[in-house]
């Protein structure tokens, strides 16, 4: 069986599920590597709220052997008041165990992000995302600057990560932001190939 890279992420409105679903292309098009595609459930306010094992629609919900068996991961996320959702937050906060055994150390990552407008705090969301990746030793990937569509995008996308910036409910991702998205996962891929040989 192949290395897999996991693309975990979060969405409410489906502008991060389409990032997501470019970059396991990105990493899907890379030969030896497979993109595993999780999510996380929404925290409830309601201290009773229990969500049900497997979701109604979209991927799976991310487990700590799929975290723990991977051997690179995009880590995506809306952006909330400038940092990410609290269901990512709340799944990252149960990783201690991981980070005990070192499990994440030396493995590659790349952030990513959605926004409703295109100043919405894309930039410190990515930040704020790569320090717990940090904390567990991964190795923080960006997009480089020889993705020429960093330099024509007008929606979204940054050397820090893909992003995607849309003021309406599940807006489509135009051509650069799918590029950068789809280079940022193929790189991604890449980069846990060579360091899981090392």
């Amino acid at each position: 069986m192949n290395p897999q890279v996991l693309v975990l992420y979060y969405s409410r409105h489906g502008s991060t599920a389409a990032l997501a679903t470019q970059i396991a292309r990105g990493v899907d098009s890379v030969d030896g590597i497979d993109a595993l595609v999780r999510t996380v459930p929404r925290v409830s306010p309601d201290t009773a709220a229990t969500a049900p094992a497997v979701p109604d629609d979209g991927p799976p919900y991310v487990t700590l052997d799929d975290l723990r068996d991977c051997a690179g991961l995009a880590l995506g996320s809306p952006t909330h008041f400038g940092n990410m959702a609290a269901a990512l937050k709340h799944f990252l906060d149960s990783t201690t165990s991981l980070w005990l055994e070192g499990s994440l150390i030396d493995k590659p990552a790349v952030v990513f992000t959605s926004t409703s407008s295109l100043h919405g705090g894309q930039e410190t969301t990515l930040l704020t995302m790569m320090m717990p990746l940090i904390h567990h030793g991964m190795v923080i990937a960006g997009v480089p600057y020889s993705e020429s569509a960093l330099n024509s995008t007008t929606a979204g996308g940054t050397p820090y990560g893909p992003s995607h910036a849309s003021p309406e409910t599940g807006a489509r991702l135009v051509t650069a932001e799918k590029d950068i998205a789809r280079t940022a996962g193929a790189r991604l891929a890449r980069l846990a190939l060579k360091l899981a040989t090392d």
